[in-house]
């Protein structure tokens, strides 16, 4: 299906913009929250469902439904090795003694692999949340709510 009207369809791609940027911070500044990686995963999920909700699923999709189950499984096997990479190098998981220290003090890259950590888990929860959403579009019939057009 094609979507909605023009009008929303561009609502929808100038909103996008603004939900990814507020995700994308909520995943990088994830580790000063609780959940806040999640919830940035969660974030930025919710704005690709709008994209596919307003302009259709050919035209809103911008992650292959097939490419989204293979990076949900990338980021949590890169979570697994960044935490055994801490295990192996100071005996406990998901260390940061071994990557602390090497960056400025207030970078955020200062708090050691708890970036890389808190992307991994914004994406891994974006792709499971992309990919729940496919899969109940696809067994309602469409991604873009059962209306017909005319």
């Amino acid at each position: 299906m094609s979507g909605m009207s023009q009008l929303v369809k561009d609502t929808a791609r100038l909103l996008a913009g603004l939900v990814l940027t507020f995700g994308i911070y909520a995943m990088v500044h994830g580790g000063q929250r609780p959940a806040g990686a999640v919830a940035g995963g969660a974030v930025v999920a919710g704005a690709f469902v709008m994209l596919v909700l307003a302009c259709g699923r050919t035209e809103g999709l911008f992650v292959p439904e097939a490419l989204a189950g293979r990076w949900q499984a990338l980021a949590v096997l890169g979570l697994a090795l960044i935490g055994l990479a801490g295990l192996a190098n100071s005996g406990t998981l998901f260390a940061d003694q071994a990557f602390a220290g090497r960056w400025p003090a207030g970078s955020l890259l200062a708090r050691g692999s708890g970036l890389v950590v808190d992307l991994t888990i914004g994406a891994a929860v974006w792709m499971g949340l992309i990919r729940a959403f496919l899969a109940l579009a696809a067994f309602r019939g469409d991604a873009d709510g059962g209306r017909e057009q005319p």
